[in-house]
């Protein structure tokens, strides 16, 4: 399902994670759980990944991470406002000692002269320890922009600190 260099990646977080005694809570809304998805393709995920959220509206965000709704009409879903709150909301709904978030515009719509198709935030670490990430992919296409947030999702979730 998933390209090797993906499942080898995932695979050595997996491993990374388990070593450590770290668990990991996820926030998806661009990605739409395919970082949940690779990552439980490796055996013995279940040991790490506490748990996924994939909250692709804002009411999801709301709801499930307890995002405040002023931040999203404030500063929109796709910011570094929303990621971090994200981020914080999976920690603080899970018993997992690691979230990362990622939310985005991987088009072939929806992006504007301010947020761009290919725009992704990403929080990534600890309770109050999040670091934000933002990138821009260019408008490859919707399947490369969402597998472009994934693979930015492991390097920060395998540099995690």
């Amino acid at each position: 399902m998933f390209a090797p260099e993906f499942l080898h990646r995932a695979e050595s977080l997996v491993a990374l994670y388990e070593t450590r005694g770290w668990t990991l809570v996820l926030a998806e809304s661009c990605t739409g759980g395919l970082l949940a998805g690779l990552i439980t393709e490796i055996p013995g995920a279940s040991k790490v990944l506490e748990r996924g959220y994939v909250t692709y509206s804002n009411r999801a965000k709301e709801e499930d991470l307890g995002v405040a709704a002023s931040l999203l009409d404030r500063f929109g879903a796709v910011s570094p406002e929303v990621a971090r709150a994200m981020a914080e909301g999976a920690l603080a709904h899970s018993a997992a000692t690691i979230a990362l978030a990622v939310t985005g515009i991987a088009g072939p719509d929806g992006g504007s002269a301010e947020k761009p198709i290919g725009l992704v935030h990403f929080g990534c670490g600890r309770a109050g320890a999040i670091q934000l990430v933002e990138k821009r992919y260019g408008n490859p296409g919707r399947s490369a922009v969402r597998l472009a947030a994934v693979a930015t999702a492991l390097d920060l979730l395998l540099s995690a600190p």
